[in-house]
């Protein structure tokens, strides 16, 4: 199975993948980086780039991002997940044509791409846990502070987003 992946997703271009959501401080840098680590576990992380950015201009402050917050980088090494230092950066209407997947984490989130992007004619736009069957938010943990079950809703998109991206 792990050699068949391989061999389809070699004779593609690059997959690329962008993850938003509100400040790009908790949710989008999780999946970022929960998405990189399954990529590397599968031998796919040369032929799969990824990306997070912000929709909203709310945690750029001067034209720089802020940082992910640490209750996001906790949860990411309480579950074993490598990252690195990184700021909140802007999404844009360009970004739409640059990358294959841009997924976002809620109905906010999904209608504010699609308005930054001018619509969504490829349909390249969804939500996370669409690739898990399920329609549903993942809710910010900024605000419940229940990082534990975004990170676990999060993985659990990402391994269903992997697999379409494995199959297609």
């Amino acid at each position: 199975m792990q050699e068949r992946a391989n061999e389809s997703m070699d004779k593609k271009q690059e997959t690329k993948i962008l993850f938003v959501c509100h400040g790009n401080i908790c949710r989008s840098p999780m999946a970022e980086f929960i998405m990189k680590q399954l990529l590397a576990e599968k031998g796919l992380d040369k032929l799969v780039s990824v990306d997070s950015k912000v929709i909203s201009s709310e945690e750029i402050i001067g034209g720089i991002g802020n940082l992910m917050d640490p209750r996001a980088e906790r949860e990411l090494t309480k579950q074993g997940v490598p990252f690195t230092q990184r700021r909140a950066q802007l999404t844009t209407k360009e970004d739409y044509a640059k990358y294959d997947y841009l997924v976002a984490m809620d109905n906010e989130n999904l209608l504010a791409l699609n308005q930054i992007c001018g619509g969504d004619p490829d349909r390249k736009e969804y939500k996370l846990l669409q690739f898990t069957g399920s329609y549903n938010d993942i809710d910010d943990p900024w605000y419940s502070n229940d990082f534990e079950t975004a990170f676990q809703e999060i993985k659990r998109g990402c391994e269903g987003l992997l697999a379409k991206i494995v199959e297609d």
